[in-house]
């Protein structure tokens, strides 16, 4: 069973979202209206998944985010935003969310986002993705000298992290190197170790950041 809280200060938005959870077999749902009362659901359920909203009275999104990461390490973050959200997102990928959805997808899309979530992996939609890399994610020139962010990683890991950055699932970063899916696997658990990162959405931002990749790449 997947425990979910749905963090959102609209009570119709909190209440939509709520019905269309809890009419899946393995998903169990509790609210929250702010960043506090998110903090304190989660001790209470123990959840595996909060779908966090960005703007919340008392508390924000972001810094809710930020405490959940720093003191419950199990709970991914999928946070559920608009295009006029961008920078938040961005900020809310730094401070160790897992994904982000745009609140206008399909049922089916949010269902599945969460399970993915659930399973330990991150979920980026493409299009926030690509603007939110082109608005906020300006690193020095690739190339130039190997970042700090950067040191200590050997030529392969930082080729499957070029390619985690661009998007690529690990069957595909296998066929742009040539290696097994799960010799793949290991790198991205060696660069989530190395950087103590918790998952793909971090590495993502480690790529851009760091100036191994830059929007266009």
């Amino acid at each position: 069973m997947i425990r979910v809280v749905v963090a959102d200060d609209e009570m119709l938005i909190r209440q939509g979202l709520t019905a269309i959870l809890t009419g899946e077999p393995d998903i169990e749902v509790a609210e929250a209206a702010d960043g506090v009362a998110v903090l304190a659901e989660v001790r209470r359920t123990n959840p595996d998944v909060v779908l966090m909203d960005i703007r919340m009275p008392i508390l924000d999104g972001v810094e809710a985010t930020r405490r959940l990461t720093r003191t419950q390490a199990g709970v991914r973050v999928l946070v559920l935003t608009t295009f006029d959200l961008d920078e938040y997102v961005y900020q809310a990928m730094r401070a160790g969310a897992s994904g982000f959805l745009l609140k206008s997808v399909p049922r089916e899309h949010l269902v599945a986002g969460i399970r993915t979530v659930a399973g330990g992996d991150a979920l980026l939609a493409p299009a926030v993705t690509r603007r939110l890399l082109e608005e906020f994610l300006n690193g020095p020139p690739p190339g130039s000298t190997t970042p700090v962010l950067l040191k200590g990683l050997t030529p392969r890991e930082l080729d499957v992290l070029r390619l985690v950055g661009r998007g690529l699932s690990n069957t595909q970063v296998g066929a742009e190197l040539f290696l097994a899916e799960s010799t793949v696997k290991t790198h991205v658990t060696n660069l989530l170790a190395k950087r103590g990162l918790r998952d793909r959405a971090q590495l993502v931002v480690l790529a851009y950041e760091s100036g191994l990749l830059r929007p266009g790449m």
